[in-house]
């Protein structure tokens, strides 16, 4: 997994709003999967954030087909750099180019509050 796309999850949820992606997971046996979670913040009576649901669905097979493609060229972006900082912000404005102009804005969408 890029480290571009848990930023924007975490960035996503942080600020309150929720997010849908599409997350590679790593099993216990060292075998991965996909998952199409579904992240929102939880919020306190004070209107703090407290926590974070997370529902897991079976994900779209050609949806998956899509993102590991989009994954791995982030994650070669991310590679190119030295520093892994640099790395996952150059990612990351890729990812947010794609996200504006391609299908994959259908695949990972975040949601307004």
């Amino acid at each position: 997994m890029p480290r571009c796309v848990f930023k924007l999850l975490w960035d996503t949820i942080a600020g309150g709003s929720e997010i849908f992606a599409y997350v590679k997971n790593l099993s216990k046996n060292g075998n991965h999967y996909w998952v199409h979670a579904h992240v929102t913040p939880t919020w306190d009576k004070s209107g703090n954030i407290v926590g974070y649901h997370l529902n897991r669905r079976v994900p779209n097979k050609t949806a998956v087909a899509q993102m590991e493609e989009l994954y791995l060229h982030l994650l070669g972006i991310e590679e190119r750099h030295s520093d892994w900082r640099q790395g996952m912000e150059v990612a990351g404005q890729k990812l947010i180019q794609t996200l504006k102009k391609s299908v994959a804005k259908n695949l990972l969408t975040v949601a307004a509050k």
